[in-house]
């Protein structure tokens, strides 16, 4: 079976709380952004190449979509551009987004909101951008260690006022998960993880599956390059794995990512039609005991 033909059903699929979704989604963050990706393609702007492929990605079976209000550059909105390609949406379709960081007009970050009344303004930003009367999942993400029990509260209450229906949190410590649990149900965490990326969260992951939490990561394939991507250098160890399955390194990230569990996620974003497709594809791919292991490995080798 060709890539073309894979479904993003392949992956399985997880709830978050009552919202079945399939494990393979997809990240709208680099749709906003002016990456070459995005330029590639001579015979349509920027923009229609984005609608096309958040359209291909809900053909293809993604029923999960990740983005923010905080996405956008001087050209594009992410949640703008998800609005204008799929509205309306279709019964299925679960949109995550993000709440806490904010940015100027100009694009320049600032100080994250942390009263009642900045995080209602920013849900209702989302809801005004995306066109919904409600939100399907709201992840508080958060900088530091200090409590969120006051921003995770005031996000609760917006849930009791039927404004969100779920709620997450995100770039955040197991200490901030049980926090937020003892005030209103948590369905997913959304924090970075990948081969050699934090491998010192590996018992956080499987703590999030063993109560039913989804655990959602974000660089899995870009690792330290983070915003920027992938570095376009790669380890031998998953070098050989890609040529074993005759896949891109990309693939076999996101393929160990998901074997971590049923309960992980990813959330995969391009602006490329091909790379959308392999995305998808890498949710039917299986990898072997010796290759987990060997990789396995690889995320161990820098711990401390």
């Amino acid at each position: 079976m060709t890539a073309e033909m894979i479904d993003a059903a392949a992956s399985g699929t997880w709830k978050l709380g009552d919202l079945e979704v399939n494990r393979i989604g997809f990240g709208a963050m680099r749709l906003a952004q002016d990456g070459e990706a995005l330029k590639a393609d001579a015979a349509s702007s920027p923009r229609a190449r984005a609608i096309s492929v958040l359209r291909r990605a809900v053909e293809l079976g993604v029923n999960h979509i990740d983005t923010a209000a905080f996405y956008f550059s001087p050209l594009r909105s992410a949640n703008e551009l998800i609005n204008s390609a799929l509205a309306p949406y279709p019964d299925d379709l679960v949109i995550t987004t993000k709440v806490g960081p904010g940015r100027d007009a100009a694009g320049q970050w600032q100080t994250h909101a942390r009263t009642p009344e900045g995080l209602r303004g920013q849900v209702e930003e989302n809801l005004r951008q995306l066109g919904r009367d409600h939100l399907d999942v709201v992840n508080l993400r958060i900088v530091g260690s200090d409590s969120i029990a006051e921003r995770f509260g005031a996000l609760a209450e917006l849930r009791e006022a039927g404004l969100i229906r779920h709620l997450g949190i995100s770039n955040v410590t197991a200490a901030h998960l049980a926090e937020a649990q003892a005030i209103a149900p948590v369905v997913c965490v959304q924090n970075p993880y990948g081969i050699g990326v934090r491998p010192e969260s590996d018992d956080f992951v499987r703590g999030c599956g063993e109560t039913g939490v989804a655990f959602v990561p974000f660089y899995a394939i870009a690792g330290a390059g983070r915003e920027a991507g992938a570095s376009g250098t790669e380890s031998d160890e998953v070098l050989a794995v890609a040529r074993a399955h005759e896949v891109s390194t990309a693939q076999v990230r996101l393929a160990w990512t998901l074997q971590r569990g049923p309960h992980v996620l990813a959330i995969p974003g391009t602006g490329n039609p091909d790379h959308l497709t392999a995305n998808i594809a890498a949710g039917a791919l299986r990898l072997t005991e010796d290759e987990l292991t060997l990789l396995d490995s690889l995320h161990q080798r820098d711990r401390r």
